[in-house]
């Protein structure tokens, strides 16, 4: 394919009367982008695009150019015409003489695959035209006189056209000048009028265009169901001194034993370590931080609760948990007989499987503070997720 240059084509040149909105749907927010830029990137990515057309209007000109300035493909704007066919049309007037096949994309289909993208250009190559499109599923009906229902074509040859549409450049140009002055919804509507067969290159359902605000939703779920999450690791260490006349409370359980732990709240060590571990790996500060043994407010709390408010503290800062992995450090008591209790609550709190949570126990073999019966220390790694 060294032969082949491919100049894309960018109709973003609409007027937008159906998306009601005072801001033309191309720069309207998608994700944190205008839904244009991630036309202009689909083609930027693509090693087989040698230019990229943007056919716009003049008053939308300074507003793209700042979209391009990131653009490492060689980009040229054209103003559009009073029609798509005529913008298609001045567009494929302004690509170099060097093209020999053009792409035709409506700006307004933001979620265009590389594989997508290199399918039709394949296609396009080896038959002269091609354009994505997906099986219809629904039944489709003719209407007639009255709005009533005529005939049912035969689904089964019925097939939705998307763009990109891709035409080796000279049988496109030939087909304009069959085409006279006619208009045309869509270009390969123009080559079948000219005689031109078109391939139906599989696209996918997600290439969808946005014309509403609904196709507006539709896309950004799409978009942020598939986008990467990035993984986060954190670790966080705890340790309470022994003391009379208080409940031992570990993983939000309480455990039979002579004494308790001492601290601020219920000294709930392995709950505090698998908390400061988690506003670790999303770097939101520690338990100090959040729940300051200052505070009057928390005298005495409940540390499942503050687990439970840790867990949405790191939600609403857009994170998940993935899964925490624990270890309580104590020669005393035996922990084992409560390891699947703790589990469960605290898989319960982080609102996750239990199946991600580990909680194991061991001794130091009478080594060190915890091997003097003095207290009980806690390790917790943990994992989330950003996105």
């Amino acid at each position: 394919m060294n032969d082949v240059f491919v100049s894309a084509i960018i109709a973003a040149a609409g007027s937008s009367t159906r998306m009601k909105s005072e801001v033309p749907k191309i720069f309207l927010p998608l994700c944190g982008k205008p839904v244009l830029s991630y036309s202009l990137e689909a083609f930027d990515r693509c090693s087989r695009i040698a230019e990229i057309v943007l056919v716009i209007r003049p008053e939308d000109f300074s507003r793209a150019q700042a979209l391009c300035a990131g653009i490492k493909t060689p980009v040229k704007l054209v103003q559009g015409g009073e029609t798509r066919f005529e913008s298609v049309r001045r567009g494929i007037g302004a690509a170099s003489e060097a093209a020999t096949h053009v792409a035709i994309h409506d700006a307004a289909r933001p979620l265009l695959s590389q594989d997508q993208l290199c399918r039709v250009i394949d296609d396009a190559v080896a038959f002269g035209a091609a354009t994505l499109s997906t099986k219809m599923k629904d039944t489709v009906k003719f209407a007639g006189e009255g709005n009533r229902i005529e005939s049912t074509p035969p689904r089964e040859r019925l097939y939705a056209v998307q763009t990109p549409q891709v035409f080796e450049k000279q049988r496109y140009l030939e087909a304009v000048r069959k085409a006279g002055s006619a208009d045309y919804t869509d270009d390969c509507q123009l080559l079948e009028k000219a005689g031109i067969p078109v391939v139906l290159t599989p696209g996918e359902y997600t290439n969808l265009k946005i014309t509403t605000q609904e196709d507006l939703l539709f896309a950004q779920a799409i978009l942020e169901k598939e986008a990467p999450k990035m993984l986060r690791i954190g670790h966080g260490y705890d340790v309470h001194r022994f003391a009379d006349g208080r409940k031992l409370i570990l993983g939000g359980i309480e455990i039979p034993y002579e004494r308790g732990l001492l601290g601020h709240s219920d000294a709930d060590v392995l709950l505090h370590a698998v908390m400061d571990a988690l506003l670790g790996a999303a770097a939101l500060g520690d338990i100090g931080t959040h729940f300051p043994d200052t505070d009057d407010r928390t005298l005495g709390a409940d540390s499942f609760v503050l687990f439970e408010k840790t867990a949405a503290i790191l939600s609403e800062n857009g994170f998940s948990i993935g899964n925490i992995d624990a270890m309580v450090i104590a020669q005393e008591p035996k922990l084992m007989p409560y390891v699947q209790a703790m589990r469960e609550k605290i898989a319960r709190g982080a609102g996750i499987a239990v199946s991600a949570v580990s909680v194991k126990a061991t001794t130091e073999e009478g080594l060190g503070f915890t091997g003097r019966k003095e207290g009980i220390a806690a390790h917790a790694v943990c994992t989330v997720l950003q996105g």
